[in-house]
């Protein structure tokens, strides 16, 4: 996006008059703007209509009062190409361009789009092939259908690349805060990095919501998130394409290309990002990232008026690492009074219905709790049906009296349903004039209380230590070829990673005396990434004669089991002892990611287990040790039940140096160990693959 683009864009988003090109679309774009209450200068152009949504329409661009901030362009092809062209002329701020048959339908809707990239110059274009923009906050719809939303005076930016997502977004009856809806299609001009580096500075936007199907400049993402995470404004990504035939569906549609799931979360978790899974737990962790302030840790006090509900709350938070502190002895203390004698003091706390709807009496019991030990607060409460009201009062007092106590100790608070429906309207958004987020669904609920504690710890940690910018590498079509083990180990000592002692024998003799055992014996080549399956590994060997015996049988195994497979000797070697863990470390060269590194339960069940975690490089030593972390092999590398610990910095010192490796030798396209062997001392290359360009 150029410069003049940027200020475009801002002019697009907050217009000060509006034309619309087209006809029937025409119509519902002026009779949206009119219901959400714009009246400011609009323009239709349309040579065949007298008038469109009563105001009166020019028979071309060229006869508009003056240069438009924003366009709703829904035209042919053609005709909008032309039209864009007279508008960047007249000097137009940006235009959303609602008409498809551009890049997503092939190369010759790709020759279009360009044509159309052309013809706008420095405008802004929303698209094309999109729904378009909605600003609630000064009252503008550029967009084809009928809408909802709600906008309380502050709210999230959505961006999506879905038209009807985004459709059915607005009509969530969730009382998301809304400021601005954007449909953004083909992203031609203006891509999802631009929206955010512009929206990061309206002071309306609390937090921004993401649909991504797929990411054309990871390197701009990151900038973007990065000036967002400052901002303490939190990101909250919903992805799909994920799946097989969701990564191909995604590629027909956008012409976008989706990668896969763990790499990208990586990514999102590099940056801080939020990743909810479905459009329900989006909308909610959005709301309460909106509405609330941000939790500064993971205790939760959670209220019921119900031991079910009370359950609940604590089986649902602790699989996402929430804590629920006992109430210490004071309080306990303090309690006892304000409870019935059939209340349970715990937390969270069943206050029990003899005293449910009496404020003067729940407040106190609230106030205890919440005053210490407490980072956020939630009050479960399910309403009853319209026209069910008799009991309504006593839920209002309760919701009242907790929205005091929390508002006075500062307290990010929630009132949540069980289910989702049981939080009418009016409720709803009378919560959000206190600042009290009114959540739906405690599982959902749980997800964006635990989302909002870990976004907090982890802009913390990135403001302290920022993510370096992603170590980049456009790769060139040069062949790619194996190296085999003998020589990739080469390359691994040149870098300073450690590998056993040994020797390649590159004929029928087997020579070792420079080799204490035991040792491992293996055939070297190229054409074997997996050895064991040819049976092309002896390990163990504790003897010359036995060994030059493994030596025997691995060339006869090769000849029967892999009879094309190139032979370029055997390799002895020591074998390595005092093992505490094996796993597998990866390193490989993406050109949208940059490098990426993959940790795993090492060993021949790697692929079995799945026990992995993905990282995006360079990264720093917290972040490096906390993907560690949450490998199940962790445990065993630490010292499980009194065995001896692993040496976690020579891990690190090793993966640092097979990153530097990696970036200075921009030929280099993989590198795979596996297994790395943890001693307490070192971590030894057992074994070793590495993929360069010829």
């Amino acid at each position: 996006m150029t410069p003049e683009q940027r200020l475009n864009l801002k002019r697009l988003l907050k217009p000060r008059h509006v034309a619309v090109i087209g006809g029937r679309d025409a119509i519902t774009v002026a009779k949206e703007c009119a219901r959400s209450g714009y009246n400011g200068p609009f323009w239709p152009v349309n040579p065949n209509r007298d008038h469109i949504g009563g105001h009166p329409c020019y028979a071309s661009v060229d006869d508009l009062p003056e240069a438009p901030d924003a366009c709703f362009v829904a035209v042919p092809i053609a005709a909008s190409i032309e039209s864009l062209a007279k508008l960047n002329a007249m000097g137009a701020g940006g235009a959303v361009v609602y008409t498809a048959g551009f890049g997503e339908v092939g190369a010759e809707g790709a020759r279009h789009e360009a044509d159309l990239i052309k013809a706008a110059g420095d405008m802004a274009i929303i698209g094309p092939n999109c729904y378009g923009m909605i600003n609630y906050v000064d009252r503008i719809a550029l967009w084809p259908f009928e809408h909802g939303g709600y906008y309380p005076g502050f709210g999230a930016a959505v961006i999506t690349q879905s038209g009807m997502l985004s459709s059915d977004l607005t009509m969530s009856q969730r009382s998301l805060p809304l400021a601005y809806m954007l449909s953004i299609g083909n992203q031609a001009m203006i891509r999802i990095e631009d929206y955010i580096d512009t929206l990061v500075d309206m002071p309306e936007v609390r937090a921004i919501g993401i649909h991504i199907e797929g990411l054309k400049d990871t390197a701009a993402f990151s900038a973007a998130a990065c000036k967002a995470l400052e901002a303490d404004k939190p990101i909250v990504v919903l992805k799909t394409g994920t799946s097989a035939i969701g990564a191909e569906l995604t590629v027909s549609h956008t012409g976008s290309l989706s990668g896969t799931d763990d790499v990208y979360q990586a990514f999102f978790d590099r940056l801080g990002i939020i990743r909810a899974k479905e459009p329900g737990d989006f909308i909610e962790i959005l709301k309460y990232l909106t509405v609330t302030a941000r939790p500064k840790g993971r205790r939760v006090t959670g209220f019921t008026c119900s031991g079910g509900g009370a359950t609940m709350l604590a089986d649902y938070g602790e699989e996402l690492g929430l804590r629920y502190p006992r109430p210490d002895a004071p309080r306990r203390k303090a309690l006892a009074p304000l409870l019935p004698h059939t209340a349970t003091v715990s937390n969270p706390l069943d206050y029990t219905t003899p005293i449910w709807g009496m404020p003067e009496k729940t407040e106190p019991v609230f106030e205890v709790m919440v005053r210490e030990d407490t980072d956020m607060a939630v009050l479960v409460q399910d309403y009853p049906a319209a026209g069910l009201d008799d009991s309504r009062i006593y839920y209002h007092n309760d919701a009242m009296a907790f929205v005091r106590a929390t508002k006075r100790h500062g307290i990010p608070a929630a009132i949540c349903s069980t289910i989702s429906e049981n939080l009418d309207r009016d409720v709803r958004e009378e919560l959000i004039s206190h600042g009290v987020a009114p959540m739906q669904g405690i599982g959902d609920t749980m997800k964006a209380m635990a989302a909002a504690a870990t976004y907090h710890a982890n802009r913390t940690r990135l403001m302290a230590s920022p993510p370096k910018p992603l170590a980049l590498c456009e790769t060139d079509d040069k062949p790619i070829k194996m190296l085999n083990e003998w020589d990739s180990k080469a390359l691994l000592k040149k870098a300073g990673v450690t590998t056993p002692q040994g020797v390649i024998c590159r004929d029928t003799s087997i020579t070792i005396d420079q080799l204490s055992y035991p040792v491992v014996v293996k055939a070297v080549s190229a054409d074997l990434p997996h050895k064991s399956e040819c049976e092309a590994v002896q390990v163990g060997l504790t003897n010359l004669d036995d060994t030059v015996m493994a030596a025997d049988r691995i060339r006869q195994n090769c000849a029967r089991l892999a009879p094309h497979a190139r032979i370029d000797g055997i390799l002895v070697e020591e074998m390595v002892t005092k093992t505490v863990a094996e796993i597998m470390v990866s390193l490989r060269r993406d050109d949208q990611f940059g490098c990426i590194l993959t940790i795993a339960s090492g060993g021949v069940l790697v692929e079995l287990l799945k026990d992995a975690v993905t990282v995006i490089m360079p990264t720093d030593t917290a972040s490096l040790n906390a993907a560690i972390d949450q490998l199940a092999v962790a445990k065993v590398i630490d010292g499980y039940r009194g065995k001896a610990a692993g040496n976690r910095q020579a891990l690190h010192d090793a993966i640092m140096s097979l990153s530097h490796l990696m970036e200075h030798d921009a030929d280099i396209r993989l590198i795979e160990i596996n297994p790395f062997m943890i001693t307490p001392e070192d971590v030894i290359a057992a074994d070793a693959v590495i993929h360069t360009a010829v």
